[in-house]
C-alpha cells in the first residue's frame, strides 16, 4: 500500500532556486537580516549629504565607542551599513580597493554611482552561484562626484542599487522614511540635514516605548555616528562626540 508524503517545497535550500511566485527565498532572508540591523540612513541636498548611524548598548560593558557604522570610502565618498556588521566590513574593504584603483589606472576620483555598482555587482553575483549565500547586508553610499553632483545611493542583498534624496535602512527605516517624508526639503544645509538626521534617529529610538528622552538623550552623542561631505569642500568629514552633542541639544528642542 503506498502511503502520500508530504510535498516538500525546498525553494530555500539553495539562492539559485526561484520559487514558484518567482522570490529568492535566501535573498529575501537576506532583506529580514538588513531589518534587524541598528538603523543608519543617509539624506542629501544641494549642499552636500549626511550620514548618520545609530549604535545600541546591548550590554553594560559593551564599548560602543569602538563599534563603527559609517566608513570613510575615498575622501569624496562615506558610506553606512545595517545588517550582518562582518558582511559590511568586507564590502567596505573591498569598495575602498576599488576606490584606489580607479584613482590609479584612471588618475581621477571615482563617481558615487561607480561604488556603489560595484559593490552591487558583487551582491548580485552571489545570488546566481551555488555554494554561496547573499551578503545579508545593505550599504548607504554618499558623497560628491568630480564634476560637483551631490549623490546618495542604497544597495540591497539582491544586487540591486537606487539613487535617493534621502533614505533609511535597519530597523527603524520605516520610522526614519515617514519622517523624511514630512520633514525634507532640497536647499537644507549640511547642519540642517545632520540635526534632521539624529532628531529621525532620536525620535525612531522614543517610537519604541522601551527608552525615555531623559535617559536616551544624554547619552545619545556617544550612541550615534555622523559623517558628512560638503559640496564646496567635497571632502569626507566625521563628527566627534563632542560635536555631537551639540547638534542633541538643538534636537532636544524639537523634542
Amino acid at each position: 500500500m503506498a502511503f502520500a508524503t508530504p510535498q516538500v517545497m525546498a525553494y530555500d535550500r539553495a539562492a539559485t532556486i526561484f520559487s514558484p511566485e518567482g522570490d529568492l527565498y535566501q535573498v529575501r532572508y537576506a532583506f529580514e537580516a538588513v531589518k534587524k540591523g541598528w538603523t543608519s540612513l543617509g539624506v542629501k541636498s544641494l549642499h552636500g549629504v549626511v550620514l548618520a548611524a545609530e549604535k545600541r548598548k546591548l550590554s553594560i560593558l559593551l564599548d560602543v565607542a569602538d563599534i563603527e557604522k559609517i566608513y570613510k570610502v575615498d575622501d569624496h565618498v562615506g558610506v553606512a551599513f545595517a545588517g550582518m556588521g562582518s558582511d559590511g566590513r568586507v564590502l567596505i574593504d573591498y569598495v575602498r580597493v576599488i576606490a584606489v584603483r580607479h584613482r590609479l589606472v584612471y588618475g581621477e576620483q571615482a563617481t558615487v554611482e561607480y561604488l556603489s555598482k560595484a559593490v552591487a555587482d558583487i551582491k548580485q553575483a552571489y545570488t546566481q552561484h551555488g555554494g554561496v549565500r547573499p551578503f545579508g547586508v545593505a550599504l548607504i553610499f554618499g558623497g560628491v562626484n568630480p564634476g560637483g553632483q551631490v549623490k546618495l545611493y542604497r544597495t540591497d542583498p539582491g544586487g540591486q542599487y537606487l539613487s535617493y534624496k534621502a533614505v533609511a535602512i535597519g530597523i527603524g527605516d520605516s520610522y526614519v522614511s515617514a519622517f523624511f517624508e514630512k520633514n525634507y526639503r532640497e536647499d537644507l544645509s549640511v547642519d540642517a540635514m545632520i540635526e534632521l538626521s539624529i532628531e529621525a534617529l532620536v525620535r525612531s529610538r522614543l517610537s519604541g516605548g522601551d527608552e525615555k528622552k531623559e535617559t536616551l538623550l544624554p547619552a545619545f552623542h556617544e550612541l550615534v555616528e555622523v559623517g558628512y561631505v560638503d559640496a564646496k569642500e567635497r571632502s569626507y568629514a566625521k563628527l566627534s562626540p563632542s560635536e555631537i552633542a551639540e547638534f542633541v541639544k538643538r534636537v532636544e528642542r524639537n523634542l
